[in-house]
This record gives C-alpha cells, sequence and structure tokens, in this order.
C-alpha cells in the first residue's frame, strides 16, 4: 500500500546516455521509459535539454548529493517547480563521494513508477573495485505493472480517500517474466539491482545461486554472502553473482514483503538465468529459487541487519560520535475527515493521510528553496519539532481517535552547517502499522540502530553500532519499530 505523502523536509544555512522522453503510460499497456544506464567517470555532468513531452514532471538523480547545488535536485515544491508540460531544462548533475549504482526517476504525482532508469557511478581513474573486477556488469531494475494509467490509479486513490489499487504485477528491466540474461559458466558478474517501486519492499534470490552484496546506495559494504537480498522501494544494491552451477535454466524471481493487514501486490515476478554453451537445454523448465514467506519479518531483518560498511583506506567510515542536532520523530498513517458532498472509503468514511510528528505536509505554490533563499514569507514555517508532540504508546492496539487526526502544514526544520544530527524514526500503529521507507536528499546516513517497539532514550542506545553501521540514502521504519540515523549537515540546501 503506497500512504499518502509525508515528508521531512530539511533546510540548511561512465559515458552517461538517457533517454528523456516522459510520456503517461496508455491503458493496459506495460510502458517504462527506462533509459540506458548513466554511466559516470566525471564528478560534474551536463544534461542539456530535458524536454518534457507530456504531464509536468520533475526529474531528480536519486542518492546524488548535489553539493553546494540544490537548486535542480528534483523534489517538486521542494527543491524546484516542475518541468511544465513542453517545457525544457538544462541540468548540472555534480558528483562527489558517490561510487557504485544510484538511479534517477521522475518527481511528481506517480510518475516515477513507469519513468525511471539506472545511474553507474565507476571508481575514480586510478583508482580499483575493493573486489575483484566482474566478468560483466548488470542492471536488475525491479519495477510494478498497472493494466490501466497508474495517473488513474492516483487521481482514483485520491478522490475516494481509501487504500490505491495494487499494481498487477511486478517486473525486472520492465518485463513481467520475460527478461533472460545468459551467462558464461565459471564467470562473476555485478548485478547491480534497483528497487523502483513505488512503496513495496522485495525480496529477490536466484535458484542455487548465491550473492556476495559489494555495496547500497552508492557505498561499498563489506562482503555479505546470502542466499536472498531484501531490497527496500527506492534502494540499491550491488551484488557479485558467481556462475558456478551447471548448464541450465535458473530463475531470478522477486515478491513483496509485507507486514500487517494491508493490501499488496502478491505476486512473483520472474527473469531467466541462460548458461551459454552446447550443454545448456531451453526445453527443461527453470529452477525457481527459495524465497521467503511475505510475511516473514525475521527473514527481512535478518538481512537488512547484517549490512556493514566497508570501511577502508580509500573508504573510510566517518560515523558522528559527538551529536548536536538529537531528534525524534514519529511515522505514521493518518486520517483527514472526508471532502464536504464526497463519499470517502478510508477508516469510517475518512481519507487516508500520513505524517511525521503528527504534521502533515501541504505542497506551497512555490518551492521551498526560492523561498528560503528569496526571504519570501508566508510559504513555510520553521517549527517541525524535534519531538514529537503528543506522547503514548506508539505500538498500543487501540488509540484515542483524536490521535488519528494530524495537523496540515509546512513546516520545516532549520539545521545549521555541519551541525551532527541523529534522528530516531518511531513508528506508530495508528490506523495501520506499516513499514514506512525513509529517503534523505543531499546526504547519505548511518543506520546506528533499529528494533521493534517503542525506542527506550536509555537502554536503546547501548545497542547502537557506532563502528561499522551502514551508508545509506534510504531506509524503512519496520512496522511498529524504530530506526535510528546519523549524519553530518554539510550540504546547504
Amino acid at each position: 500500500m503506497t500512504p499518502p505523502s509525508s515528508v521531512l523536509y530539511m533546510v540548511m544555512t561512465p559515458p552517461y546516455s538517457v533517454l528523456y522522453n516522459v510520456m503517461t503510460p496508455p491503458s493496459s499497456v506495460l510502458y517504462h521509459v527506462m533509459a540506458p544506464p548513466f554511466s559516470v567517470f566525471t564528478n560534474v555532468l551536463y544534461i542539456d535539454k530535458v524536454k518534457v513531452e507530456e504531464k509536468r514532471v520533475s526529474l531528480p538523480r536519486h542518492g546524488v548529493k548535489m553539493p553546494r547545488y540544490p537548486w535542480s535536485d528534483g523534489p517538486e515544491y521542494i527543491t524546484q517547480c516542475a518541468i511544465k508540460q513542453g517545457g525544457k531544462f538544462s541540468q548540472k548533475v555534480i558528483f562527489s563521494a558517490e561510487e557504485g549504482t544510484l538511479w534517477w526517476h521522475a518527481h511528481s504525482d506517480w510518475s516515477r513508477a513507469t519513468v525511471h532508469g539506472a545511474i553507474i557511478v565507476y571508481p575514480k581513474h586510478g583508482t580499483v573495485y575493493p573486489f575483484p573486477r566482474p566478468y560483466a556488469e548488470v542492471p536488475i531494475v525491479l519495477g510494478e505493472w498497472w493494466k490501466q494509467d497508474v495517473m488513474k490509479v492516483l487521481e482514483e486513490f485520491v478522490r475516494i480517500g481509501g487504500t490505491p489499487n495494487d499494481s498487477d504485477a511486478f517486473a525486472i528491466n520492465g518485463q513481467p517474466g520475460t527478461f533472460k540474461l545468459t551467462v558464461e559458466h565459471g564467470k562473476t558478474y555485478l548485478l547491480r539491482i534497483i528497487n523502483a517501486a513505488m512503496n513495496e519492499i522485495l525480496f529477490l534470490a536466484i535458484a542455487k545461486h548465491k550473492l556476495t552484496v559489494v555495496g547500497t546506495d552508492a557505498s561499498y559494504t563489506k562482503p555479505l554472502k546470502a542466499k536472498y537480498i531484501t531490497i527496500s522501494p527506492g534502494q540499491t544494491i550491488d551484488a557479485l553473482f558467481h556462475a558456478n552451477c551447471h548448464h541450465g535454466r535458473y530463475y531470478i524471481a522477486a515478491r513483496a514483503y509485507s507486514a500487517g493487514n494491508v493490501p499488496f501486490d502478491n505476486t512473483t515476478t520472474t527473469a531467466i538465468i541462460q548458461y551459454a554453451g552446447k550443454k545448456s537445454t531451453a526445453t527443461s523448465p527453470p529452477l525457481f529459487p527459495h524465497l521467503s514467506y511475505r510475511n516473514d519479518t525475521r527473514a527481512k531483518v535478518n538481512f537488512t541487519g547484517s549490512l556493514r560498511s566497508l570501511g577502508s583506506k580509500n573508504h573510510p567510515i566517518n560515523v558522528p560520535l559527538k551529536i548536536t542536532t538529537p531528534m525524534i520523530s514519529t511515522v505514521s498513517l493518518n486520517t483527514l475527515p472526508c471532502h464536504p458532498n464526497r463519499t470517502c472509503l478510508g477508516p469510517n468514511g475518512t481519507r487516508l493521510a500520513a505524517s511525521m510528528n503528527n504534521l502533515s505536509w501541504v505542497n506551497p505554490s512555490i518551492d521551498i528553496l526560492q523561498a528560503y533563499y528569496y526571504h519570501i514569507k508566508g510559504v513555510f514555517g520553521d517549527r517541525f519539532p524535534n519531538f514529537p508532540p503528543y506522547v503514548f504508546n506508539f505500538t498500543a492496539d487501540y488509540f484515542p481517535m483524536e490521535l488519528e487526526i494530524p495537523k496540515k502544514t509546512r513546516q520545516v526544520k532549520i539545521l545549521k552547517y555541519n551541525s551532527t544530527v541523529e534522528v530516531v524514526f518511531q513508528g506508530t500503529n495508528l490506523v495501520a502499522g506499516i513499514n514506512h521507507p525513509m529517503h534523505l536528499h543531499g546526504h547519505s546516513f548511518y543506520v546506528v540502530g533499529w528494533g521493534f517497539g517503542n525506542h527506550d532514550k536509555f537502554r536503546d542506545p547501548l545497542t547502537y553500532n557506532l563502528v561499522d553501521p551502514p551508508l545509506l540514502n534510504i531506509v524503512d521504519v519496520p512496522r511498529n519499530g524504530w530506526i535510528t540515523i546519523r549524519f553530518k549537515a554539510s550540504n546547504p540546501g
């Protein structure tokens, strides 16, 4: 289930081959605008005259920090207004510490569901991968497919206020079951895996083969051998795959993980690994991998909890130890009253909403960064609370109805330059406990701790990993649980 937008916005004092024809997918057709991967070998890249054919849209580079240049970071009404239909837009993209796999996507409404592609950032000249060089590299983009125009799905969702229609299938590289990867026996391949699904955490495995995770969100990790991976929406994972099995055909399979009693796409998508050579046969059916059950929370957290930053001379770990700005924010599913003269299908005739610290975001008429830079008053406030305004048993089974209704507002958090920030994201069971993906633009962050239930400010910090926590740009808060992240606010924007 894709919850309504609820966002904390922080305001602070390889050949690049691209196809950018942004179109609304026609009804009942699988239509992905997926470009060849952006392959980057340089620090600054200019994309000249992005042209939008249909629908307004903005086009961020997910996970690219864009140091000192936030003006085209992408989030609509935050760092820029959308590119108008028929308009053109020139972009400057600045790369810094990123190395590995990222992606780009549309950032207006649900357009990113079908408008996206890979970004591959290679090691700097004179340096090498911190693992044996693979024989080949293959982007694996996990996406969703609707039998109707996904924008119509969104419009209906907003109109009725209930849960949106789930996708009809998942897809691998834009194909719901027909993508094929031919490999040579004995060779090692680097799979650059991207979860472009709207809001689904996915399990992925390859029959009879193990994966060795070596990076996530364009940051290297200690090698992690695994029979499967769990990948959050918007996350990227780099994994080595050694083609060391008997000649034949093997399925790559992916399906959703879902905790709680909420609707989700329960289909399984596949692709085929085909061994090259005379011994290979297309007559025998491909072998299918063991995939974790859809509600297997233990399998999900066993994988994500095992990720560790590499920590080498060329890729050091810099976890902030002295925190100057501590924050705790609840993340909740909420309800709002139905519009007059309408019938809404949310709980008890309401509309679904979402909030952080009981505040639900309302888009302005101009972008926040412009208003901040030019001192335009009345566009946003600077009183996003550091702590929840209401303290209660966040993961209880029953709540007073008034706790479910958030305040609609545009409050932001102002951070001092070079401040060290710790944020505890606390999931709640309001309306329905779900996993909440959290993404931060302009920064990566260390995930130093996580757990289930209510965060304990005295007990839980004693369990934090301050030695080699994973460095990510997106993380999901577990259902009725919490995540603690740390980062240095060193990129004004």
